[in-house]
């Protein structure tokens, strides 16, 4: 069984900061790219970053410059530092990753809620 658990979110004021981290365990033989998404109230959930297990870096436009990605693959872990946040990033984050146990497949984490008050 292979499971991902988010930690790292909470409330941050406008212009804050906040670093989410995601680890993942179980019966792992390799893992491919990992990433982190969002999905705010009544909104499609979206692709935040992606990170491949080359270090190659994927961002969707409204957080260039702002978030940042990295993983550590001997720790299995995955993160999103996130600075300068604006209230428009309020939403719940879902780390995912394509994760090869027995067969390969996607992932996904409990979520965690990140606040961002103006």
């Amino acid at each position: 069984q292979v499971q991902l658990v988010e930690s790292g979110g909470g409330l941050v004021q406008a212009g804050g900061s906040l670093r989410l981290s995601c680890v993942a365990s179980g019966r792992i033989s390799s893992i491919n790219r990992m990433g982190w998404y969002r999905q705010a109230p009544g909104k499609q959930r979206e692709l935040v970053a992606i990170i491949t297990r080359d270090d190659s870096t994927t961002y969707v436009d409204s957080v260039k410059g702002r978030f940042t990605i990295s993983r550590d693959n001997a720790k299995n872990t995955v993160s999103l530092q996130m600075n300068s946040l604006k209230p428009e990033d309020t939403a719940v984050y879902y780390c995912n990753a394509r994760i090869r146990s027995v067969v390969e497949y996607d992932y996904w984490g409990q979520g965690t809620q990140v606040t961002v008050s103006s």
